[in-house]
């Protein structure tokens, strides 16, 4: 038998007392998990407390440790989650692999943290508790090793699994120019159209438009964010991350009401790069936390992408030097999808438009490039500069006579005005 967290049962520390056996750890935990089958990982509080104290471990470490702690997911991975919230609320000797200051500080936050009101909190926002070992949760996020999320809160109906396997991130610059917004747009759109999972941070720019192409287009598409499910951030786009909810996944590994911070928004993009088959960056400056993501995708095998701009926009500058690295440069969503896809999904055949003489034999369209641009020649002169006959050059010349392309002027021949936009593929010169 298994826990939640993927450890024995008999790994599990039995009972719920403290280091010292006399205060339960969480007191009056003992209640029911929602209506679905807790076997399914919907770890999530029908107003109550779950009985799982791995669960309501986890929510309690999520409240105490910032995302993407390492030292705090090595002491889960080699003591157990219950173990390391005894040890944070008893206070007492630090863990190793942090100083007795930062460790007095992670007490006083385990001090004032009550995983069941966070619970009833995610509750009545819709949301719902998911963690490593269950099957709601997206095995791709292991690979983050000891900066694995201890847990992901989720709004939305969706499986986060079964969305992620078939997910691509969409991400880039904030201030991000019109260029950049339609492309993020089209190229969401064109991945909803196809079946795929839209994912990005929910942020203005390059996020936003992405999040709204594959809406717009009757798609499926998941904001990760940096602050709680609960808390739409930015504020301005409170509407659009509401509306992702309803129709797709809102998440998070923040608890309920926790708010934004430069540095949250960087280790958030772990979330992003780890959830999804591939990352796109659409428009990216130097120093864009967009090329935060591209970086972890790239450090955890996924494919990287990028949409090429103007040389002269900076805006442009970040995504041109990944591609002057080993990002691939795509332009639509086919693209795309031939990368992170499934063998035989390819884009279609790239080629300009046919022109009219594409379709004569080749021997007639070489009679019909001797001819000069302005004035006449001879058949002779046409038949030299074909390398054929004058008889040959000839007939060919009488057959474009009669599709319109040349007229004869004595014993001279010359371009019509319709050959003459049909040669240059309607091009005027250089």
């Amino acid at each position: 038998m298994s826990g939640v967290g993927g450890q024995p049962a008999d790994a599990v520390p039995r009972g719920d007392a403290g280091p010292t056996g006399s205060e339960p750890l969480f007191p009056d935990a003992a209640v029911s998990l929602d209506d679905r089958d807790p076997a399914e990982g919907q770890a999530v509080a029908d107003g109550e407390v779950p009985r799982d104290r791995e669960v309501l471990g986890r929510v309690f470490l999520a409240r105490v440790l910032e995302p993407g702690d390492e030292t705090g997911g090595r002491w889960v991975r080699e003591r157990g989650v219950l173990e390391v919230a005894r040890r944070l609320r008893a206070g007492g000797r630090a863990l190793p692999g942090v100083s007795e200051k930062r460790w007095t500080g992670l007490c006083a936050r385990a001090g004032l943290a009550d995983p069941r009101r966070d619970l009833a909190v995610a509750r009545s926002a819709g949301a719902r508790f998911v963690v490593p070992g269950t099957a709601e949760w997206p095995g791709q996020l292991d690979d983050l090793g000891d900066a694995r999320p201890l847990g992901l809160w989720v709004r939305g109906g969706p499986s986060l699994r079964m969305w992620a396997l078939r997910s691509v991130a969409v991400v880039g610059a904030r201030a991000c120019t019109e260029y950049g917004a339609h492309m993020a747009a089209t190229l969401a759109a064109g991945l909803a159209e196809r079946g795929w999972v839209v994912v990005s941070g929910g942020a203005y720019g390059i996020d936003g438009a992405a999040h709204r192409g594959a809406l717009g287009a009757g798609g499926a598409t998941a904001a990760v964010l940096a602050c709680g499910v609960d808390r739409p951030y930015p504020p301005g786009h409170t509407a659009l991350i509401n509306r992702i909810a309803e129709q797709g996944l809102v998440v998070g590994e923040l608890p309920p009401g926790d708010h934004p911070t430069p540095s949250r928004f960087i280790l958030r993009n772990r979330v992003i790069a780890a959830l999804t088959r591939g990352t796109v960056v659409v428009e990216a400056a130097y120093r864009s936390g967009s090329l935060v993501t591209a970086r972890a995708a790239r450090r955890l095998g996924r494919h990287v992408m990028g949409v090429p701009g103007p040389a002269t926009s900076a805006l442009s500058a970040g995504v041109h030097e990944l591609l002057r690295g080993d990002a691939v440069l795509v332009g639509d969503a086919a693209e795309v999808v031939e990368l992170v896809g499934d063998m035989g999904e390819l884009p279609p055949e790239r080629r300009g438009p046919v022109l009219p003489t594409d379709l004569l034999e080749p021997r007639t369209r070489h009679a019909l490039s001797g001819l000069p641009g302005r004035g006449t020649a001879t058949a002779a002169e046409v038949a030299h500069r074909a390398q054929t006959t004058e008889d040959d050059a000839i007939a060919r010349l009488y057959e474009l006579r009669a599709l319109g392309y040349v007229e004869r002027h004595g014993d001279g021949w010359k371009l019509t005005r319709q050959a003459m936009i049909s040669v240059r593929g309607g091009r005027g010169p250089c």
